[in-house]
């Protein structure tokens, strides 16, 4: 964790003297537009600012950031690399989980809010500081997730939402009006008309929303992804991965063309994104059904996250029983849920998490997959763990089953369906008299 300490503020307030001293509050600082306007309200109210900016995977400037936020008076910035615990402590539980939103979305931006939500607790704590501050907006999601978090780790926090106060949200109705008061306050900001959407990044996916993309008929705009290639002008060569999994965690990854070979959570992650991007796999448009009660369009790229979908669906289905892997289905899908609405720290989650990870214990071996033209394609898999008897299922060896003793079976299945079907034929024909 890195810390610097304050620099004097280079604006000037335009309204007036500052509020009495309201104490030191940690804000969650991105550098971007809304955080940097939200420093300088802060200040306004007669809040000591401290700045946290997790690097969770993100490009950007993190030197930058930190200058312009000692720029704008805060007392303090703090720097926190969470990428590794990002993906062992977040992104592994999901992969485990086969965890997905409403059938499609692969929960990139809801699995990284708790922890950097987290951390800015942690900054809170070692700062003595009673309130926490977020840029989140007061129609998405991000809002609960972030205080959920704050709240189930620290109850006695007080979370500052700037864009649900009035005295905030009618100042600023819009962005001219933020970009009016950040050229007041010297306030230097990235956004220009020329890119009408916005963005949120970490290391498992990027977002595109809002602006011109709120039209959900108006397909993504020329140049808008920017981890993934366009699977059209991808390379004519696919990229033969294999995967290897121990307690439904990926643990190591072979480039069976070229031999590279990746090991550790992080790299291994890393390495994923960079095959899958090259190929163009794991964009996906949709309208999602918002925590808030909204339904909302979102345009995402998730790379690894997809490829490591795909795997893991293959080997669990290799290696776990058919009804213990429906019951897991269902907690899945709760967990996916769960993690979309903002509750990671709730009791539920914690229970989930356990149930699913006791589930992976003999979710282990190899996944070989093909990754091309934005497509992910299994082509084998091997499993110490494996429940898959060749011999038995084979058409050209009986091996241990008798297939006469198939007709009992199919007798007693189809006893309900008969009586069923015999009844409705009365009570139909009786209608019909």
């Amino acid at each position: 964790m890195d810390t610097q300490p304050g620099q004097p503020a280079s604006y000037v307030l335009r309204r007036g003297t500052m509020a009495q001293p309201k104490g030191t509050i940690v804000l969650a600082y991105s550098g971007g537009l809304d955080t940097s306007c939200i420093l300088v309200w802060l200040k306004e109210q007669g809040y000591d600012v401290v700045a946290y900016l997790a690097n969770i995977g993100q490009k950007e400037d993190f030197e930058a950031a930190r200058k312009k936020a000692l720029a704008l008076g805060a007392k303090k910035v703090y720097i926190e690399d969470v990428c590794r615990e990002f993906v062992e402590e977040f992104i592994w539980p999901a992969v485990q989980a086969n965890a997905v939103y409403e059938d499609r979305y692969l929960l990139g931006t809801a699995l990284a809010r708790p922890c950097i939500a987290r951390g800015l607790v942690e900054v809170a704590q070692k700062e003595g500081a009673r309130h926490v501050a977020h840029g989140a907006t007061g129609k998405g999601n991000d809002q609960v997730r972030f205080e959920l978090t704050c709240y189930a780790l620290c109850p006695s926090i007080k979370v500052v939402a700037p864009w649900r106060l009035p005295e905030f949200y009618q100042r600023f109705p819009g962005r001219r009006e933020l970009m009016d008061y950040a050229q007041k306050h010297g306030i230097p900001v990235p956004v220009t008309p020329q890119t009408p959407w916005s963005m949120d990044e970490n290391l498992m996916h990027i977002s595109y929303e809002a602006g011109i993309l709120e039209n959900p008929k108006n397909p993504a705009p020329p140049g808008l992804y920017t981890k993934t290639c366009d699977p059209a002008t991808s390379p004519d060569t696919p990229d033969v991965l294999e995967i290897e999994f121990e307690k439904g965690v990926p643990v190591k990854v072979t480039n069976v063309g070229d031999g590279t070979i990746r090991h550790s959570a992080l790299e291994l992650f890393m390495y994923l994104n960079d095959i899958a991007g090259k190929h163009g796999v794991g964009r996906i448009d949709i309208v999602e059904n918002r925590f808030v009660g909204m339904k909302s369009r979102g345009i995402y790229e998730t790379p690894a996250g997809t490829i490591l979908y795909h795997a893991h669906l293959d080997i669990e289905a290799f290696t776990m029983d058919r009804e213990v892997r429906k019951i897991k289905q269902g907690l899945s899908l709760k967990f996916s849920e769960l993690v979309y609405n903002g509750f990671w720290h709730s009791p539920e989650g914690e229970f989930l998490r356990h149930c699913i990870a006791r589930s992976q214990q003999a979710v282990a071996g190899t996944v070989r997959l093909s990754v091309f033209k934005g497509h992910v394609s299994i082509l084998g898999r091997a499993s110490p763990c494996s429940l898959y008897n060749e011999e038995l299922v084979s058409m050209n060896v009986q091996g241990d089953y008798e297939p006469a003793d198939a007709t009992g079976f199919i007798n007693i299945n189809s006893l309900r369906l008969k009586e069923y079907h015999r009844l409705q034929s009365k009570v139909t024909a009786k209608q019909a008299e």
